[in-house]
């Protein structure tokens, strides 16, 4: 699946071509002279009254599945009418007040009643900051707790403490979705004899294209069994600068993770690249293309995996906030299609990290660059 498809179906699926654009730093008329190249309004099958009707019921649909999950521990039992009124009315700049009353069994005039009452400054203070952190959260994914979200308050001149977002981020039942699962055993390493350890858990950086990691991970789908994604970060900026996703683990899907790292990415003289023994690694064909690029290789000591922390840290993000609440994915496409938006719309672009002082990774690339 190209990156062409992938956009073009992400915007077939009511993704505006200028969220799109602003999202993956395409530009706009290239997206829709993809769109005049590729899109053909037959295939659908569909009238465009029928498109337009079925997506106005999935939005009312999503929009009450979102109230329920955003509202769930105002509306679980044992908890008072007030705090069901608090929620609607945080929430009324995003959802029809009528219908969270009915959602939440809330009697429209005693909502009303409440509001009418006028809150205290402390009240309305958090409604506010409730709000900030509601928004906070849900645009990206649920992925963060809230000592993240109050970082990203403070860098937004918001002055409260730990102590306050945290009191609030539970009073709105929020919680960080990222949950552990079983991981697949790796594959059998060669003999290590010959291969350097070069990093040796040295992962301190100056600028860019020092020091690169590398690994593969397996990735579950429904259809198509075990897939494979191969990736290449760079410590200094924690950006995934190469990814391949392939159906077999193969020398080639790590060979072209490195053409793809290698686009946009010139290696400096002492640049160093750092893998696992595995086979993919420790091919000829691999080695050959490092040395014809002046990269040196370095490689993990057999049985420490701390060794290659770094991308073992991303993988590991990988599976708890995409993959792992995916539950499953359909098929090879569906999953590339996940990891893309995984990888190129929020990791890269938006996640920010605590190791590199609560930045995100294309801004740390950014500042690299201006040095």
């Amino acid at each position: 699946m190209n990156v062409q498809k992938i956009i073009l179906d992400l915007n077939q699926s009511g993704q505006s071509v200028e969220e799109l654009a602003e999202q993956y730093g395409i530009a706009t008329q290239t997206i829709y002279r993809w769109k005049k190249l590729y899109t053909k309004n037959e295939a659908t099958g569909m009238t465009e009254a029928e498109i337009l009707a079925m997506k106005k019921e999935m939005a009312r649909m999503q929009e009450e599945n979102t109230i329920l999950k955003k509202g769930f521990n105002h509306i679980c039992s044992k908890v008072k009418s007030s705090d069901a009124f608090e929620f609607i009315q945080s929430n009324a700049n995003d959802h029809d007040v009528k219908q969270m009353c009915t959602v939440y069994e809330a009697p429209k005039s005693s909502y009303y009643d409440w509001v009418n009452k006028k809150p205290s400054k402390r009240q309305s203070e958090n409604a506010r900051l409730s709000r900030l952190i509601s928004g906070i959260y849900f645009e990206n994914k649920g992925i963060y707790g809230a000592p993240k979200i109050h970082k990203i308050l403070i860098s937004r001149g918001e002055n409260l403490s730990l102590k306050r977002v945290q009191k609030l981020f539970r009073k709105l039942g929020l919680r960080s979705i990222t949950m552990k699962k079983y991981k697949p055993g790796k594959q059998a390493k060669v003999n290590s004899e010959g291969h350097k350890n070069l990093l040796n858990q040295d992962f301190a950086t100056t600028s860019i294209t020092q020091k690169w990691v590398t690994d593969i991970t397996y990735i579950h789908t429904l259809k198509d069994g075990w897939t494979y994604l191969s990736t290449i970060q760079d410590l200094h900026t924690k950006k995934i600068i190469g990814w391949k996703f392939g159906k077999q683990m193969t020398k080639e899907l790590v060979i072209e993770t490195l053409d793809h790292a290698l686009l946009n990415h010139t290696p400096s003289e002492n640049l160093i690249i750092h893998s696992d023994l595995g086979s993919q690694y420790t091919s000829e064909a691999y080695e050959a293309k490092l040395k014809e690029l002046n990269i040196r290789h370095s490689y993990i000591r057999k049985g420490c995996p701390y060794d290659n922390a770094g991308i073992e840290s991303f993988h590991a993000s990988l599976k708890k906030e995409e993959v792992y609440p995916s539950k499953a994915y359909e098929s090879f496409e569906a999953a590339h299609m996940a990891l893309f938006q995984y990888i190129e719309g929020f990791y890269n672009r938006k996640r920010i990290h605590s190791s590199i002082d609560y930045l995100i990774p294309n801004q740390m690339e950014e500042l690299a660059l201006q040095a």
